[in-house]
């Protein structure tokens, strides 16, 4: 079974069929499944969604788009959702330089306060990070890395890689690895560790080839396994094997 430790499935792109898609997902060789909150929202209704399906899992956090919902009472509110046995992980947190807004003191400071609550719950960390790279290194560095931290989506070079390995570091990878102008990534996925490497679609985003630019569902997990199994020269069954297993010990499931 490949293991999906990023999706969104309380999307509003999944409501025409959510049910039956995800009743559809071990049928189809997919279980278990993470699924991120991004906002206060998103992150109820990740655990109601987890709450309700047996293979799937919720992380909760504010997404740096959402940075300025953080604060005690926000912080106290993912507290108390992350008490439920369904969740799985704190994310997904970050940084993300490439719009003006929110600003990133504002990032920054939304950032600190759930790297500190997901050191106090001892929960594995989900991290988003888009043009922010240095400061996303120097924060972890800064506030310590949790136990268990990915950086999801990786986006950056080789050699920043190797700076993220030496912290501990796992690596989501998803349908940006099948896209035609990937050559850094797959620089990247060549060199990772095989135990480093997590499974993700970031669903309903970043569709693979050959179906970019469709709704992603974790459906289309093969595509992913398929094209790393090609770059490190080992077969699907082995990539599918192995990070299933790193992600069950990722989080603790």
């Amino acid at each position: 079974m490949i293991f999906e430790t990023h999706a969104h499935y309380e999307d509003g792109a999944f409501a025409a069929d959510r049910e039956a898609l995800i009743k559809s997902l071990p049928v189809r060789g997919i279980s278990p499944v993470v699924n991120v909150g991004s906002s206060l929202e998103t992150s109820r209704k990740s655990v109601q969604l987890a709450d309700k399906v047996d293979f799937i899992y919720a992380a909760v956090g504010l997404h740096p788009d959402a940075a300025e919902e953080a604060g005690p009472v926000a912080v106290r509110e993912l507290e108390q959702m992350a008490a439920d046995p369904k969740v799985v992980a704190v994310g997904e947190i970050g940084l993300d330089y490439h719009w003006p807004d929110p600003p990133r003191d504002v990032q920054k400071k939304a950032f600190a306060m759930q790297l500190e609550m997901a050191a106090r719950l001892k929960l594995p960390v989900i991290i988003h990070s888009r043009d922010a790279e240095k400061d996303t290194e120097d924060m972890l560095r800064s506030w310590g890395v949790p136990v268990n931290t990915v950086l999801h989506c990786y986006s950056y070079s080789v050699e920043s890689a190797e700076n993220f390995l030496k912290m501990g570091l796992y690596f989501g990878i998803g349908g940006a690895l099948t896209f035609k102008k990937t050559k850094k990534l797959i620089e990247v996925v060549k060199r990772l560790p095989a135990d480093r490497i997590l499974l993700e679609t970031d669903c309903p985003y970043m569709a693979p080839e050959p179906v970019r630019g469709t709704r992603n569902s974790s459906l289309n997990l093969p595509y992913v396994a398929r094209k790393i199994a090609e770059i490190r020269g080992v077969t699907e069954e082995e990539v599918i094997r192995v990070t299933a297993g790193n992600a069950r010990r990722f989080f603790h499931v």
